[in-house]
């Protein structure tokens, strides 16, 4: 099992910014993300702190 792995934050040549996740870990069958393409995520923070809190993105009808 695999539950962390070392990622990259990247940006691109356009602008936007890219975050890779290592193909061991997001193929793990603990991962909490699964897709065959990509899915929408709501990415947080807490400002002064180094960590970013990534969850599924939920829309108002799912709720």
């Amino acid at each position: 099992m695999v539950n962390e792995g070392r990622g990259r934050l990247f940006r691109r040549k356009d602008g936007k910014y890219l975050l890779y996740v290592p193909l061991d870990l997001a193929e793990d069958s603990m991962f909490p993300f699964k897709t065959k393409t990509s899915m929408k995520l709501k990415i947080s923070f807490k400002a002064g702190d180094d960590k970013l809190t990534v969850e599924k993105w939920k829309e108002a009808s799912e709720e």
